[in-house]
């Protein structure tokens, strides 16, 4: 089905498709995190320190509830790559109807937990009692824009499995905007402080959403829908369930993981609880390429795993790592000798300024390890190895405890020990996940999506 917003990965020129694909993928990342820069700052800077507070206390909680909406639709995307590889119409649109109708159930029981939990789950977390308020009513106003993440992130999700990386972007430069917009008019203007900037994030996401959707299912060949086509499958929504719950799970652990981290950190003394968020901070913009990449292994993963094209998937993997490994030797040497120039853009305190700058030492020597846990990941989920993600969570969780209970009791590392296991956490992640390649388990592809399997009956299936 011929269309410039469907790209077929499965034949070409391997290193060119996926920075084709990695590149909007890269851009959009990084707008987001500027936005989200740009949003701390405006609440800061105009509603005040008190307000900023209460809006980072939400953090941990946001992600955890929202997690499970863009776990589902990253397997949601990963079942639709692999159909589409195997060039069944039919079931790719199959899978965008059940994938709107999980996402839809998924996010209105997410938004309500989000809704009815607020108060006790932040008090759970020991949320200060000066933030309590204005945190309750952000995190209540945001849970109320679920679904728009969910069918955000659901229809971003299948447009990449399709090849269709740009267009996800356009709708998130748009929203980032709006959003930015929207928080100055609701916060300068309205002077409705914190539900202000709720009320923008909700709105903009919103808006996104259903811009996105109409573009897809107006312009996307694969989103011209019929009647016969809008029936729920078990089958499809069970796989789409068992790849997106493991992921939801991996992402939570990994939250937990870094929190408990940050904990240890923050033993030391505030100098080092500030440069470990410093540096945590700037890892996260360098691991931006990578992340993108990943999603671009994903995808190129998936349809040629649907296409039965298993030699394929491991030269994209090889590539990946080729650009990966490029990538990491510039990041060593920018932070080893240009680090304390970016890292003054976060403050100007000399001893926290030398503590992040050592830091940035030592972690930068670990950078490609965690570019192969990006990737493996990538093909791990693109091929449906649910178990990947779990094993690769719990792996994580297990490095930070042992490593820093460890390292930072040892005399003469004391508190490069937070650092020290970071760089071992990635370095035995990525081990692990070699491993896991090496036993070859992802072949076996998705149960029910394994190659020359595509001739399903129609049975389980009941009309809306």
């Amino acid at each position: 089905m011929a269309s410039e917003y469907v790209h077929d990965m499965t034949s070409g020129n391997i290193p060119g498709q996926l920075l084709a694909f990695s590149a909007p993928m890269l851009v959009g990342n990084i707008i987001q995190q500027f936005y989200n820069m740009a949003d701390s700052v405006i609440v800061g800077n105009y509603v005040g320190a008190r307000a900023l507070g209460a809006v980072g206390a939400c953090n941990s909680l946001n992600f955890l509830f929202f997690s499970l909406c863009s776990g589902m639709a990253l397997g949601i995307g990963v079942i639709m790559a692999q159909y589409f590889g195997a060039q069944s119409e039919v079931k790719v649109k199959k899978t965008i109807i059940n994938g709107f109708f999980l996402l839809t159930v998924v996010s209105v029981l997410m938004g309500e937990m989000g809704y009815l939990l607020a108060e006790p789950a932040l008090r759970l977390l020991r949320t200060p009692t000066e933030y309590i308020g204005d945190s309750v009513t952000y995190l209540r106003t945001v849970s109320c824009g679920m679904a728009a993440v969910a069918a955000y992130n659901g229809v971003a999700a299948m447009l990449r499995a399709l090849g269709d990386s740009k267009t996800p972007l356009i709708f998130l430069v748009l929203a980032s905007l709006l959003n930015i917009g929207l928080d100055l008019l609701f916060v300068l203007y309205f002077n409705m402080a914190v539900y202000g900037v709720a009320i923008a994030t909700v709105i903009a996401q919103g808006t996104s959403a259903v811009g996105c959707m109409i573009f897809a299912f107006r312009v996307n060949p694969y989103f011209k829908v019929k009647r016969k086509d809008m029936i729920l499958d078990r089958d499809i929504l069970g796989q789409c369930i068992r790849l997106g719950v493991p992921v939801t799970f991996q992402n939570a652990l990994i939250a937990v993981s870094t929190s408990c981290l940050q904990g240890v950190a923050n033993g030391f003394g505030p100098s080092v609880a500030t440069a470990y968020t410093m540096t945590t901070r700037l890892e996260q913009l360098i691991g931006q390429p990578y992340s993108s990449l990943a999603a671009g292994i994903s995808t190129f993963t998936g349809q040629n795993m649907g296409a039965g094209r298993i030699k394929r998937v491991r030269q994209g993997l090889r590539t990946g790592l080729i650009f990966s490994a490029g990538f990491s030797v510039v990041m060593l040497f920018l932070m080893r000798f240009g680090g304390h120039l970016i890292l003054r853009l976060f403050g100007n305190d000399t001893e926290i300024l030398d503590i992040a700058v050592n830091a940035l030492k030592i972690t930068s020597f670990f950078y490609f390890p965690l570019g192969v846990i990006y990737l493996i990941r990538g093909l791990s989920n693109g091929a449906g190895d649910a178990a990947y993600s779990m094993m690769n969570g719990i792996v994580e969780v297990f490095c930070r405890f042992f490593f820093s209970m460890v390292l930072t009791r040892i005399t003469g590392i004391g508190m490069w020990g937070v650092w020290l296991t970071t760089g071992f956490t990635w370095s035995l992640t990525a081990l692990a996940s070699v491993v896991r390649y090496k036993q070859k388990k992802w072949m076996r592809g998705y149960p029910g999506i394994s190659v020359n399997n595509y001739a399903q009956t129609e049975k389980n299936v009941c009309k809306f």
